[in-house]
């Protein structure tokens, strides 16, 4: 059997030839989420309290229809995890370029965080039934899935591979059940999350562009950490080591928290804008784009009021209103595969023109890291 060996070769340009993605179980209205994740009854009561507040201003504030979750609220158990969500994601991007497993030189995988031995991305590949390749596992919030992106995109157009999948999933319900919780200790910051995150993988094939081929090519791709002198506002207690299992529980260090109000408003403006106004300004000065070929911008925030809210600071860059494109609506905020799963949906679901443009920006803050990419359509 002949071998998949990579070869360098000369630089070039790297075309999206396949993109899938994976939602697992039913749609899940907003009123069944508490159904699904469970209830919290040892909660303290100051916080059940100010739950029971907060319900209906989520509904309002998110305009979210439906979640998906990875999870049986019967049995209690787990249908799906990171790693079979994101092998299912990666063969309907396979299907879709027309590519088989054994065809793929390199894995690279995002998540927002992960704990595991070995690695998801081999756990992936050995999913896939690949022998072997590169393989790499990022984990940075909502930037991984753009940081994988970027290292595929850079190795492939630098020739040291010819083609990579580039695959993101989050199973944020395992962090969001009753059950994971030390309801003694739980907070309104670590509830707030429940009505925001939803479970799902997303994957992306690219390949070194052979010739005069039609399709939505990477032009740039871009990073950088903007929270170096701002404190963290989103993250559990653990420390850089590991603790003992039944110390971290009763500590509640576990708890995954995510400020807001005035804290999180606080480092998230600056005095000429918002942390994302700027961070996407550095970008588009160091590759400017046309912004008359512009077709869509996505923003990655789990709120359709944030994501309105800055698209409000975009218009001074120049960025149609009418260009925002959201699929959080209908299937919950993903975390990092949202960015893959809506290039997922614009290939499906939408007709692109020559040149025509697709923007991408994602602030996180857990430490208010951000990246985005830049892609276009050639038709040849």
């Amino acid at each position: 059997m002949k071998e998949n060996i990579p070869t360098f070769s000369a630089p070039g340009a790297v075309l999206l030839a396949g993109s899938g993605s994976f939602l697992p179980g039913k749609p899940v209205p907003l009123s069944e989420v508490d159904h699904y994740l469970g209830e919290l009854p040892e909660a303290p009561m100051k916080t059940r309290k100010w739950l029971e507040r907060v319900r209906g201003l989520m509904a309002e504030l998110l305009e979210i229809e439906y979640y998906h979750f990875a999870l049986d609220p019967v049995s209690r158990k787990f249908t799906e995890d990171n790693i079979s969500m994101s092998v299912k994601a990666a063969n309907h991007a396979l299907q879709s370029a027309g590519a088989k497993a054994s065809d793929v030189q390199l894995i690279v995988y995002g998540s927002a965080h992960q704990d595991q031995m070995p690695t998801a991305s081999v756990r992936i590949q050995e999913g896939l039934g690949i022998d072997r390749c590169g393989e790499l596992s990022i984990h940075a919030n909502c930037t991984s899935a753009y940081k994988s992106l970027l290292l595929a995109f850079d190795m492939i157009r630098n020739g040291r591979y010819d083609n990579a999948l580039v695959i993101s999933s989050s199973m944020s319900s395992s962090e969001l059940v009753a059950e994971y919780y030390n309801q003694a200790l739980v907070t309104k910051e670590e509830l707030f999350l429940r009505y925001f995150l939803s479970d799902g993988a997303s994957a992306l094939f690219l390949k070194k562009a052979s010739g005069q081929e039609s399709g939505l090519y990477i032009d740039h791709v871009y990073m950088e950490s903007a929270g170096g002198n701002k404190p963290s506002a989103m993250g559990n207690k653990r420390p850089a080591y590991w603790m003992n299992p039944k110390e971290e529980y009763e500590k509640g260090y576990h708890h995954l928290a995510q400020m807001f109000q005035e804290e999180l408003r606080a480092n998230f403006h600056e005095a000429d804008g918002s942390v994302f106004l700027n961070g996407l300004k550095r970008m588009l000065k160091q590759y400017p784009i046309d912004m008359e070929t512009l077709r869509f911008f996505q923003v990655n925030f789990p709120s359709k009021h944030i994501s309105e809210l800055v698209m409000e600071e975009c218009l001074q860059l120049g960025i149609p209103a009418q260009t925002l494109y959201s699929k959080m609506s209908t299937m919950g905020y993903l975390g990092p595969p949202m960015a893959f799963l809506c290039l997922d949906r614009i290939l499906r679901e939408e007709k692109l023109a020559d040149k025509d443009t697709v923007l991408s920006f994602v602030t996180e803050v857990s430490k208010f890291m951000q990246a985005g990419y830049v892609m276009s359509w050639r038709q040849f």
